[in-house]
């Protein structure tokens, strides 16, 4: 599969990607807005499956660190990626064939694209996510044993520092001291890898997902049928299979503040239905568990993201208000993301919680 990514493509990924991102992933509306400059600028950019490349083409994973409230006000350049990957060739001495996104969710699935724009490379189809997490270690590619490093890392004035460490929780810790001296926000390049090794260890088809979401909501909405039903038969269908909303209601209260370069808090829903318990979301970037008093509603590693009542569409965690009338949608991951390799790098307990994963059911 190899399609030509058009601007419709690009308005309907913005929707999908920030179901997939869980509320974080940072403001896809903003990453849209880079690719399409960029692509009108460059020229197009070739979405692929990765078995379509050559094995032996390098594939770097790109992306965007940084809490995402911080994203909507620091406004990127359109450079930071290019710096990044200039550092990473010019570090390696080996040349990309192909970016592939480091997350499915929000900005990071539209600033591959910019870079790619701008490179002249295609985009693969997959990232290392299935949806967005707030760590550099938490993607399939460390799970199967890619190496994070050499990551680079770069702001918008052409500040560059490089990681160079064995380890990827490491590499996220030094990397996210550097994202917050750098205004807390920045860019980068890490996990090469040949097109080969990508094949094995991706989440595959997200990107097309990301598009078809949004198409699938925008579609709804042209023919007047109902978004949110039309939205889980459509994820019924693909590759996470399993879909439903686990509760509906009203915001009532959001505490959320920026620590050590994400945003945390949590979210709190009176349910419309008063037979109902009030439901909690823990926040870090991403909605990570959905709990009522009675018991765990859904947790990470599945898709935990807070829908408008009125058009499906994902509200992000740094848009939540007081008063926002809300669908609670849970979707379960693929198995490449639920194996014990998988669940002991960004499972559960790689966050602090004492529950235990149920899949989505």
């Amino acid at each position: 599969m190899r399609k030509i990514i058009t601007t419709q493509d690009l308005e309907d990924l913005a929707v999908g990607a920030a179901i997939l991102g869980t509320g974080g992933g940072g403001d896809p509306y903003i990453g849209k807005l880079m690719a399409m400059s960029a692509i009108e600028k460059y020229g197009p950019v070739e979405l692929v499956s990765v078995d379509e490349l050559d094995g032996d083409v390098e594939v770097v994973a790109a992306g965007v660190m940084g809490a995402p409230s911080i994203i909507i006000e620091k406004i990127a350049s359109g450079d930071e990626l290019s710096f990044s990957l200039d550092a990473w060739e010019a570090f390696t001495g080996k040349r990309a064939g192909a970016i592939i996104p480091i997350e499915a969710g929000g900005l990071n699935s539209m600033c591959p694209i910019a870079l790619a724009a701008a490179r002249r490379l295609p985009v693969i189809d997959g990232d290392g996510m299935g949806r967005a997490f707030p760590q550099l270690e938490m993607e399939t590619f460390n799970v199967y044993g890619v190496p994070v490093c050499p990551v680079t890392v770069a702001d918008e004035h052409g500040n560059m520092v490089i990681v160079e460490t064995p380890s990827a929780a490491k590499a996220e810790w030094l990397a996210r001291g550097v994202t917050i001296r750098m205004g807390g926000q920045s860019y980068l390049c890490q996990y090469g890898m040949t097109a080969r090794r990508a094949a094995e260890v991706s989440v595959l088809g997200t990107m097309s997902l990301g598009i078809g979401i949004g198409q699938t909501l925008r579609e709804a909405r042209e023919t007047h049928r109902d978004g949110l039903a039309e939205l889980i038969h459509y994820l019924a269908g693909t590759h996470y299979e399993v879909a439903r909303i686990i509760g509906s209601g009203k915001v009532v209260d959001v505490n959320r503040r920026v620590a050590n370069g994400w945003s945390v808090g949590t979210v709190l829903i009176e349910p419309f239905d008063r037979a109902e318990k009030p439901m909690s979301i823990t926040i870090q970037n991403e909605n990570l568990i959905a709990e009522t008093d009675e018991g765990v509603l859904a947790i990470v590693p599945d898709l935990i993201t807070v829908l408008d009542l009125d058009t499906a569409e994902a509200i992000t965690t740094e848009r939540l208000r007081y008063g926002q009338r809300v669908n609670v949608l849970a979707v379960r991951v693929p198995e490449i993301m639920r194996t014990p390799e998988a669940l002991a790098v960004f499972g559960p307990a790689a966050f602090g919680l004492t529950h235990s994963y149920a899949p989505l059911s």
